[in-house]
């Protein structure tokens, strides 16, 4: 008999977003007339972009005729699409990034998740907390992890992040090799600015650590001094992975498109001590594992980095940020200390005394019919918080904040 890989016995419970569709499914079930408002999975509900759409037909049609059909694309992506990305999102921001550092994938999750491969397994991973599971369960999955033992595991360092500290992590104590950030975060909706990010990048190069940087919400950062990119930071390149996504800048939840930037200058070494190019590597494990992302979604992708593109998706995300303004004040109105919410889609609300995360997901799911995720889910810290996304209409967005301010008043 074949043997299981041991390392997913370690895995705790059921994925935080599954089991939350699970309680939402059960409670359906059993109110079938229930008008359930999600402010949980932060999925989006906007269409997308009449330039995408009209790109994306374009490159249909294309496919239908002998002359301009493609079949199997590069495993990098279009070279079209990654210069648009190389120009619009780091050159004209000043980063020095080229289209060949740049990686198109099917989203920032599996990026995310599959970066760990070219690391050693002995390599002691840093992860804030709370924190987007994947980080977590990836390295779970690859043996990095230990033991899960009273409510960690043993081979992680945990870097706490606070309110008090603005829920912004102190420097590892241990010199950990891979270092995950997100900026703007998730669950949080804290940012980094300029200065955090410098003295994260400055003690990575100080002692050989990768930073694996998130970046999956930049398009909502509105303050001048946060970096979009960790590339703005001089040296940042050396010591540094960055992750994008095109599923909250643009609506590609369902479309499926991320790209990642492996630059040339980082470099990973061997055991005996010899040099080699992270970027290699990758390139290395994508042609290996992925056949490319689709040349129809790719020239959708293109299409947001358009003059009027740019216009159509800032229209989109400006709902999406007014939701979450409303969401934040609703909160602070109700008495529910909250952050988040300006440079993030995600408002992190501190519960109500006595309540744990899923007392509270509990009681807004029967009393007001709203779905939003335990911040317990996120980890450790995540303790005595909910998540809540401004990713729902707005009309469903001001009718949940209602509901939920009635319910706190009535409690």
């Amino acid at each position: 008999m074949a043997h299981c890989n041991e390392n997913y016995l370690n895995l705790q419970g059921a994925y935080l977003f599954a089991e939350v569709r699970k309680k939402q499914e059960a409670y359906k079930a059993a109110h079938p007339d229930a008008n359930i408002i999600s402010l949980g999975i932060g999925d989006v509900t906007q269409p997308l972009a009449p330039v995408v759409i009209e790109a994306m037909k374009k490159a249909v049609e294309e496919m239908g005729h002998v002359e301009t059909f493609r079949g199997y694309g590069p495993e990098q992506g279009y070279l079209f699409l990654r210069e648009a990305i190389a120009k619009h999102d780091f050159q004209d921001r000043g980063c020095d990034i080229s289209p060949d550092e740049i990686f198109v994938s099917d989203g920032a999750k599996c990026d995310v998740g599959n970066m760990q491969e070219i690391f050693a397994e002995s390599d002691i991973v840093a992860i804030t907390d709370p924190v987007y599971p994947v980080y977590v369960d990836s390295n779970v999955m690859a043996g990095r992890s230990g033991k899960y033992v009273r409510g960690a595991y043993e081979r992680f360092e945990y870097l706490p992040c606070y309110e008090e500290c603005g829920f912004k992590a102190n420097l590892p104590s241990h010199d950990p090799m891979i270092i995950y950030l997100c900026s703007p975060n998730n669950p949080t909706g804290s940012a980094l600015t300029k200065k955090d990010l410098t003295v994260w990048v400055r003690y990575a190069q100080q002692t050989g650590s990768v930073i694996f940087f998130d970046a999956a919400y930049e398009a909502f950062i509105t303050e001048d001094d946060v970096p979009h990119s960790i590339y703005e930071i001089e040296g940042a390149k050396e010591v540094a992975i960055e992750f994008r996504s095109y599923s909250k800048t643009a609506g590609f939840t369902g479309v499926r498109c991320g790209y990642c930037v492996v630059p040339k200058e980082l470099m990973l070494e061997t055991k005996k001590g010899e040099k080699i190019s992270a970027n290699q590597l990758w390139d290395r494990r994508q042609c290996t594992k992925f056949n490319g992302c689709s040349y129809i979604v790719q020239r959708g992708a293109e299409a947001i980095y358009t003059e009027e593109g740019q216009k159509q998706i800032q229209e989109t995300l400006d709902i999406y940020r007014k939701n979450a303004a409303v969401i934040l004040a609703g909160a602070k109105e109700a008495g529910l200390p909250a952050c988040g919410g300006v440079n993030s889609p995600y408002v992190w609300l501190t519960v109500p005394e006595g309540m744990t995360s899923w007392d509270f997901f509990d009681f807004l799911l029967n009393e007001a019919e709203i779905i939003c995720t335990p911040g317990s889910g996120f980890g450790p810290c995540g303790e005595g918080y909910v998540r809540l996304t401004s990713f729902n209409t707005p009309e469903l967005t001001k009718e949940a904040v209602e509901r939920m301010k009635k319910a706190l008043a009535a409690r």
